[in-house]
């Protein structure tokens, strides 16, 4: 037994010695301990205790009114099936965080939390309340701008160029996760440029960190050693509910570019028109196409008002490049070119036959052209209150259509729409076996018929609906 002791002894004083020689092997700039008991003391408090101030905690509260089902408009079953709460709006409310921007009161946070709030209340870390307006929101980004009302010299946190983030960087998160008070967490950035799965619409480009995130944190600022903010905390993965480690912002350049708008007075967000589709280069792909590895936008489908078509890049050509930034996905392009801002231009970088060119395109919205012909069927329609639109460019970008689409969209279901399958969405291809292009065709052919049959276009599925009245 006593050997065995003496022999641990010597394995730890071993131990010791290979630390101490690992140690001594660094360079002398490694080897930095601290000399001082103020050296010692470093923390981020100081850095905490400036940016704290330019973060405030956000309730919301939305009213929703309930949706009644076929059973409870019946009055027959209505008798049997009413509920004392039935048919009564019902109040949600949500908590989040959100970014002061400027002294006069300009606030960011996520779409989510604020989007469609009727009430809203901002607190500052002084523990001040103030009420709050939304200036401008956009569901897709899952940003929106605030003003909090008749307020003056607020502090606030400066904007950093996003593009200028690295790897590896210390990050500090500071929000309100759960509600327990304004919290702060640190770590550092894992990895740039995410894009596609993070945000509900998959349409996203994001900041990576390390840095807890929980519920509550959302619109909260992700900030450097320097205090400026990088990003604005919005998402995370995770199994649990809780932080695994794996959080997502969305960069300073962007919100930059909301704020921009908001400012110039707009009330929702419109982002550059590429009129294009396309798919990230694999590597099955890029030799062919002359590149040494995955990467860019290979070039699908082009719309004839696209201005990209005007700038000269044609189907086949790979987009490799934004501005001097490597893009590798759609979601990319479009941020590089939300970023620029509109009414500008971006430096496009193609590949067409194994040679580079640069191109100049110009950020425009979606044209609003030929006239969408918006009609709302009124009560004497088989289906009231369903909304639709002839396509075009805008009505596309609003929807999300595919290029090559034609027909009648569908702006809003209605009640009557909705209960026979129809969606927002949607695309009327045929009424009763007539092809249609606008609204009017649609509401002529269903006109004095007791059976319609629709044929629609949802995604890249075609589906056959039937009703009768």
């Amino acid at each position: 037994m006593l050997r065995k002791r003496k022999g641990l002894r010597i394995s730890e004083g071993m131990r010791i010695l290979l630390i101490l020689l690992t140690i001594l092997s660094f360079p002398v700039a490694a080897q930095t301990v601290p000399s001082s008991p103020a050296q010692v003391q470093l923390s981020f408090a100081p850095l905490v205790r400036e940016a704290a101030p330019g973060v405030v905690n956000i309730y919301a509260r939305t009213i929703v009114e309930q949706s009644r089902t076929p059973l409870q408009a019946d009055p027959f079953f209505e008798r049997f099936f009413r509920r004392p709460d039935s048919g009564r709006p019902r109040v949600q409310n949500s908590l989040g965080s959100g970014v002061i921007l400027s002294e006069d009161g300009i606030v960011v946070s996520n779409y989510h939390v604020v989007g469609m709030a009727t009430d809203i209340r901002i607190v500052l870390a002084d523990r001040r309340e103030f009420s709050a307006t939304v200036l401008l929101s956009d569901a897709e980004s899952d940003l929106a701008i605030l003003k909090i009302d008749d307020v003056a010299g607020l502090a606030h946190l400066p904007l950093r160029d996003s593009d200028t983030v690295e790897v590896g960087e210390l990050t500090l998160a500071i929000g309100n996760p759960f509600g327990v008070g304004q919290t702060v967490s640190s770590g550092i950035v894992s990895g740039l440029a995410r894009s596609g799965g993070m945000n509900g619409g998959g349409q996203g480009y994001f900041i990576q960190t390390d840095a807890p995130i929980n519920p509550g944190n959302s619109g909260g600022a992700l900030i450097d050693v320097q205090g400026r903010l990088i990003g604005i905390n919005t998402s995370i993965l995770t199994r649990s509910g809780g932080s695994n480690g794996i959080g997502f912002a969305i960069p300073a350049n962007l919100i930059a570019a909301f704020m921009t708008q908001a400012r110039d007075g707009a009330a929702e967000f419109t982002r550059p028109w590429a009129g294009m589709s396309g798919q990230p280069v694999d590597g099955d792909m890029a030799g062919p196409l002359g590149l040494d590895r995955p990467g860019g936008i290979i070039v699908s489908g082009m719309h004839p008002a696209s201005p990209f078509l005007q700038a000269g890049v044609a189907v086949g050509d790979v987009i490799t490049a934004v501005d001097g930034q490597e893009v590798h996905t759609p979601a990319e392009m479009i941020y590089r070119m939300s970023v620029a801002g509109m009414g500008a231009q971006a430096r496009v970088t193609r590949l067409r036959d194994g040679k580079t060119a640069e191109v100049a395109v110009a950020l425009i919205a979606a044209p609003d052209e030929p006239p969408r012909q918006t009609l709302a069927l009124d009560e004497s329609s088989l289906l009231p209150g369903l909304t639709l639109a002839r396509i075009n460019p805008a009505v596309m970008a609003e929807l999300n259509l595919p290029l090559e689409v034609t027909g009648v969209a569908v702006m809003d279901s209605g009640p009557y729409g909705a209960r026979v399958g129809l969606r927002q969405g949607d695309v009327i291809l045929a009424v009763n076996g007539a092809t249609v292009a606008t609204p009017a065709d649609v509401s002529d052919q269903m006109a004095g018929s007791r059976q319609v049959s629709m044929v629609v276009q949802r995604g890249v599925q075609q589906l056959s609906l039937q009703f009768r009245v």
